[in-house]
């Protein structure tokens, strides 16, 4: 592979994006992202009407109409969602127009990634669609850096690899499931990698969320160093044994403490562990997390979303501080019959990030994605 391709070379513009609502003759507010929900979900996900969630220091109120996308593209299921350090939010979901759809911290549509790249990489949109998973955001030096996950696929030929991007989907650098390897691609046996995260030295970890249940580490030239893990075969649940895991499905560098330590979320294990930066046990979060999904970490904060409709915020000391927008019944288990359509509620959230601001972009996995922005305010 080489440094010019392009995961997404056929990019559109705010011009673009004029000229295709011309010629539907609607404009750029058109909400067709939901276009093929009930009427009634509609409403809800569109309320004009800001409402609050939390509590205290950790007050956020909701933007209506942030994320909404032009007549003709809609989202699938949430993947990604990441921010850069110009507070530009970039989404990805199960979805092939847009791939992935980029928006100033207003809401503003900038660009999507969408056509494919059959003469480079030799995929489609469809099957970038059926393989899509998490984004990670990463500065190293002066440059920005994206990772893309890609989740397995029916054909066996494709998914079950981890890209290095840059800003604009320039690939840089692909290790898994390749034809073969050279300067920029290497190849690795993931089934169903999920999440990436990069320490302060550039070593890389990698879970393999959706399939073997193991945790990688490689340096910043992806050369391995040490894989740890598998799946839980008994006992299932917070106190499974340590270094087994029920889908490992985010990975985090925690840099609260005064030594960094990896964040793994167990997901179907209702835990976080905690491991050393050479991938050895420490200890385990667990009681106030319920299947988490992935970790962002912001100012003196670490924001966990959890797919059974919720967001968590824990500080330096693994102490909760709050939840967020809880879309189930007091037991956990039963979803409120509106948690898809009211704003303060969340329904399935799969990832998060939070702009510079501190306000905060939260991602679920519905057919509709439901990507919204919550301002932070004062209580």
């Amino acid at each position: 592979m080489h440094t010019n391709d392009y995961l997404f070379p056929n990019r559109l513009t705010r011009r673009d994006f004029v000229k295709l609502g011309a010629s539907a003759t609607i404009g750029l507010a058109v909400p067709s992202a939901f276009a093929d929900i009930e009427p009634a979900q509609q409403k809800g996900v569109e309320s004009k009407t800001p409402v609050k969630i939390g509590s205290g220091e950790h007050t956020y109120e909701s933007v209506p109409g942030w994320g909404e996308l032009p007549a003709g593209m809609k989202y699938g299921f949430g993947c990604g969602i990441i921010v850069d350090s110009k507070d530009r939010v970039y989404v990805t979901s199960r979805s092939t127009n847009p791939c992935v759809a980029v928006f100033d911290r207003d809401g503003k549509l900038l660009e999507t990634w969408s056509n494919d790249f059959a003469d480079k990489v030799g995929y489609s949109v469809e099957q970038i669609k059926d393989t899509a998973h998490c984004l990670y955001w990463n500065k190293e030096g002066n440059d920005e850096f994206i990772y893309f996950t890609e989740n397995s696929s029916g054909d066996k030929k494709l998914g079950k690899r981890v890209y290095k991007t840059d800003l604009h989907g320039k690939i840089l650098y692909v290790i898994g499931n390749v034809e073969k390897e050279g300067s920029t691609s290497q190849k690795f046996d993931w089934t169903n990698p999920t999440d990436v995260a990069v320490s302060g030295n550039g070593d890389i970890y990698v879970v393999d969320g959706y399939g073997s249940q193991k945790v990688s580490r490689f340096d910043k030239n992806f050369k391995h160093i040490k894989t740890i893990g598998e799946k839980t075969k008994d006992g299932f649940g917070p106190n499974a044994q340590h270094g087994t895991f029920n889908t490992c499905h985010g990975i985090w560098i925690n840099t609260l403490k005064s030594d960094p330590e990896v964040y793994i979320a167990d997901r179907h294990n209702d835990r976080i562990e905690v491991y050393s930066l050479e991938l050895e046990y420490k200890r385990t979060i667990s009681g106030e997390v319920r299947t988490p999904c992935c970790f962002y970490q912001h100012k003196d904060k670490i924001f966990v979303p959890e797919l059974n409709s919720r967001v968590s915020i824990f500080d330096k000391d693994d102490k909760l501080v709050s939840h967020l927008g809880d879309g189930r019944e007091p037991d956990g288990k039963t979803a409120k019959k509106d948690n898809q359509t009211d704003p303060a509620l969340f329904a399935a959230p799969h990832a998060l990030c939070l702009d510079s601001r501190g306000d905060l972009y939260v991602l679920e996995w519905l057919p509709f994605g439901r990507p919204r922005k919550f301002k932070h305010v004062s209580a």
